[in-house]
């Protein structure tokens, strides 16, 4: 799958996001890269070997911000090889992409990854 097709998929997971949430993350840009790089899963404490990223939250969480908005959006990063390497029907693929875009959507309103995984995500 090229790059533009999985970011269709990647904005149509993001149309199903519930407008009570979504108007919450104007500040919160979503953006496709390939992979997590080596440096960036060591300092997560993960073995570039072995783990890798689905997604990554990159922010202040709402419950943190003060009343300034922030001068740069915060991010959310899909990674898309390892969800074309792990997912073998598009199908599948739709799904985790959904999941991971949730997944990340819940640090930038304050979840930690227990609190997230409670709900399934």
């Amino acid at each position: 799958m090229g790059r533009a097709a999985f970011t269709r998929l990647v904005a149509e997971a993001l149309d199903t996001i519930p407008e009570e949430f979504g108007r919450h993350l104007a500040n919160v840009a979503v953006v496709v890269e390939d992979a997590p790089s080596p440096a960036l899963l060591r300092d997560m404490g993960l073995d570039p070997r072995r783990d890798t990223l689905y997604g990554l939250y990159q922010g202040v969480p709402l419950p943190e911000r003060t009343g300034d908005p922030p001068a740069l959006p915060d991010r959310i990063v899909v990674y898309a090889a390892p969800l074309l390497r792990d997912c073998r029907t598009v199908r599948t693929l739709k799904r985790e992409i959904r999941t991971t875009v949730v997944h990340e959507l819940a640090h930038a309103f304050g979840l930690d990854d227990r609190a997230i995984r409670r709900h399934g995500y």
